[in-house]
């Protein structure tokens, strides 16, 4: 209240000292131009200067707010036209999240036309025509949003391949990300849809190329790339190795070739390794692969090499044998290494040692393939009773176990 009356003395206050200083001097102006002429006092003056200026106040004012209301009140506003582009647009984003790909395709296109900046929106519309089927439609959106903006031919190249490749258009995905990749060449996103696009297609040479630019432009995480290229290679291998098979007469060129391209820090693993050597045994080249067997489990132990080392046939079977053996005093219970000291005694044929090694692989582990590998030589010994028990045994173990079903009762009475 303190403020209230404070400011009535102000005004109460200025009031006088204005009318003392009217009532002592009045004051005088004279306005004249050609045959206009004006005369007043000078606070007359003033007084007409405040009311103009008050004027003009108030006409601003009243523009503005008629301004406010017009943009309000006409729906083709540029207020208007935002405020719809908006709605469309959150509308459309909620339709896309919940799979209501109609609505959202309506929304969204409605949005990208009224929007300034539609790309987003031919985008997510173009998606939404694909989830319905409506190729044709999803094509001239795409169009569409590079036809408004220009320079967004990554973005709009990178969608219609993506979903060329999910409607199985391998060939159209294909020439769409050549053309991608040769413009932008370390693209990391261009990358990893090639990569998808060659994993879908098994083109695994043209995967093997595209490896190293994946590495140098990190398109993928270093444990996804180093899997990545282990799976490539392994079904690389096994692509020349149908190769060799399919020309009449079995032929390691493919094969071999094929393996020489594998980069040195990936023919030690141990997956590729055992791809080879399986490739060597069906092309029928034991001795290729024993050697290659030998030459990696020196390097490193690995239970699946070991396994495989037991089927290959070297140039020297007894020397073959004393390898494998040197490695059972660290492994002793190795169930896979005594499987394979068994088939090398077998082929060596020491038919004691033999049954002695499938013997203690079975305490070790029991497994259908080593009963089946027991009973041959059983059978060949002569044990033809013992045999067939194994040979019964290890079908138990192939067989999967069938679930009982609960009996179904006849009547169910009702209460």
């Amino acid at each position: 209240m303190s403020r209230v009356y404070l400011l009535i003395l102000a005004i109460v206050l200025t009031a006088t000292l204005v009318g003392l200083a009217i009532a002592e001097q009045a004051g005088y102006v004279l306005i004249a131009y050609k045959s206009f002429r004006y005369e007043s006092s000078l606070w007359t003056f003033l007084a007409l200067l405040a009311l103009l200026w008050l004027a003009y106040l108030v006409v601003r004012l009243v523009l503005r707010l008629l301004g406010v209301s017009g943009r309000v009140v006409n729906p083709w506003s540029r207020f208007n036209r935002r405020r719809r582009a908006q709605m469309a647009e959150e509308q459309g984003q909620r339709d896309f999240a919940e799979g209501h790909w109609a609505q959202a395709l309506r929304h969204l296109r409605r949005a990208a036309e009224l929007s300034d900046r539609p790309l987003a929106h031919y985008l997510g519309a173009a998606r939404a025509a694909n989830e319905l089927g409506r190729t044709e439609e999803c094509d001239e959106l795409l169009a569409r949003a590079l036809q408004r903006e220009p320079g967004a031919e990554v973005a709009v190249g990178l969608t219609r391949a993506q979903l060329q490749i999910n409607r199985g258009e391998f060939t159209q995905a294909r020439e769409v990300l050549n053309q991608l990749h040769e413009q932008h060449p370390k693209h990391p996103t261009v990358l990893r849809l090639l990569q998808q696009l060659y994993v879908s297609l098994r083109d695994w040479p043209a995967l093997c190329v595209l490896l190293p630019e994946l590495r140098k432009e990190r398109a993928l995480k270093n444990t996804e790339l180093s899997d990545l290229e282990r799976r490539v290679w392994a079904a690389s291998l096994e692509e020349a190795g149908e190769q060799g098979l399919g020309q009449g007469e079995s032929t390691l060129q493919p094969l071999t070739q094929r393996w020489q391209n594998v980069p040195s820090n990936l023919r030690g693993k141990p997956l590729l390794v055992a791809t080879y050597a399986q490739q060597l045994l069906r092309l029928g080249a034991p001795e290729e692969a024993e050697e290659v067997l030998r030459q990696a489990l020196k390097q490193e132990y690995d239970a699946g090499l070991v396994h495989l080392y037991g089927q290959a046939r070297g140039r020297d079977p007894a020397h073959q044998l004393q390898t494998a053996e040197a490695w059972l005093k660290a492994r002793p219970d190795d169930a896979q290494l005594l499987l394979a000291l068994g088939r090398l005694s077998r082929h060596n044929k020491l038919w004691g040692k033999a049954r002695e090694y499938l013997e203690a692989s079975l305490r070790s582990q029991r497994s259908a393939e080593t009963c089946a590998e027991l009973a041959r030589l059983l059978a060949h010994l002569g044990e033809v009773e013992r045999s067939n028990q194994l040979f019964q045994e290890g079908l138990g173990l192939i067989a999967a176990p069938v679930a009982t079903l609960p009996r179904v009762p006849e009547k169910v009475s009702a209460t």
